[in-house]
């Protein structure tokens, strides 16, 4: 606090010195028999000034320890940042209440991260436990394969297929808070990873009669294959689902200034251009997923997007309404990171 800040504060003094000095004054001049110099009268609010100041002075040197101890810009705000430097009753009852303050957040705080981490491994244990009996059932499909007709044993998987990405989704968005414990940074082959993602979902290609194809060539990228598996098998998902039937999906892989580029592309039915800016949000599914008969969580591109954010990557999307949607990954080069900064 400034000393022009201190004197606005303490307006109410100054104006009661001031009332005092004229009362005093006009006390003397009405005494008849008292002679007072004028000269006397100065002299008497010199000296009253002075001890004022002095007061002023003192009192404001003691407070701006006080002052100090509660400026942020000079302590970054902490919760375990407890207030030391009273020494008047007042300040110490605002000094008790604001640490009583410090302490109930802290607990409140701990309490929230429990909670939250109780959580979290109460859905690791159940995205692990359900995987059992998941994978038990599709072992039992594959032994009466020869028994049911073939479009219910397709239907019977595919629905299996849909259980077990929910599962994944669920624990891909636990794990988002803890990302930074769970990956691994190494230079895989861009194209592998691609392959990969679409050989999980080949069954939704034929059932469709969806051509793919990939263009360009194959490209080195720094990244964690588990986690850019995920967030392409999201892309592709959605590609599959709001495709037509005897549609098209293209993956070129591709290098540009900025770095490695994977772009997905569809001749699907587009995303409404009223829509476009909220596709990343957590829970948004848009009018295509409200009419479609495709049921959408709104979980899928809000997860690709984290993700890709937290690798480092940067994840862009560009759509015609009844022409397609094209969903492009970047992974920048470390020389362009340093050009940004």
């Amino acid at each position: 606090m400034t000393i022009w800040k201190y004197l606005k504060d303490h307006w109410l003094l100054l104006i009661g010195w001031l009332f005092f000095i004229g009362v005093t004054c006009f006390i003397l001049w009405l005494s008849p028999d008292m002679v007072v110099n004028p000269s006397v009268i100065g002299y008497l609010v010199l000296l009253q000034g002075l001890f004022l100041l002095l007061f002023l002075a003192i009192d404001y040197s003691l407070k701006k320890r006080w002052w100090r101890s509660l400026d942020i810009s000079e302590h970054p705000p902490s919760l375990e940042l407890y207030l030391e430097e009273a020494s008047k009753t007042e300040e110490k009852l605002v000094q008790n209440y604001i640490n009583g303050l410090l302490i109930e957040h802290q607990q409140t705080m701990q309490q929230a991260i429990n909670n939250q981490q109780d959580q979290k491994d109460y859905i690791d244990s159940w995205v692990h436990e359900i995987k059992v009996p998941l994978a038990a059932v599709n072992l039992i499909l594959q032994s009466i394969e020869d028994d049911i007709p073939e479009k219910k044993y397709y239907l019977v998987e595919n629905e299996l297929s849909k259980i077990d990405e929910y599962v994944e989704q669920v624990l891909y968005y636990a794990r988002l808070d803890s990302f930074s414990r769970d990956y691994l940074i190494q230079e895989y082959s861009l194209k592998e990873i691609v392959q990969s993602v679409i050989r999980t979902q080949g069954n939704y290609f034929i059932q469709k009669n969806l051509r793919f194809s990939i263009e360009g060539n194959d490209q080195m990228v720094l990244t964690d294959a588990k986690w850019v598996a995920f967030i392409f098998k999201q892309l592709v998902s959605n590609a599959i689902k709001y495709t037509p039937a005897g549609g098209e999906i293209t993956v070129t892989l591709s290098r540009t200034k900025e770095g490695a580029c994977l772009s997905l592309k569809d001749n699907g039915i587009g995303i409404p251009k009223e829509d476009q800016h909220r596709i990343f949000d957590k829970g948004f599914t848009g009018e295509n997923g409200r009419t479609s008969e495709q049921h959408s969580t709104g979980l899928g591109l809000y997860l690709a997007k984290s993700l890709a954010d937290k690798l480092g990557h940067q994840l862009t999307m560009e759509s015609v309404e009844g022409e397609g949607t094209t969903m492009k990954l970047l992974f920048p080069f470390l020389s362009y990171f340093n050009e940004r900064r």
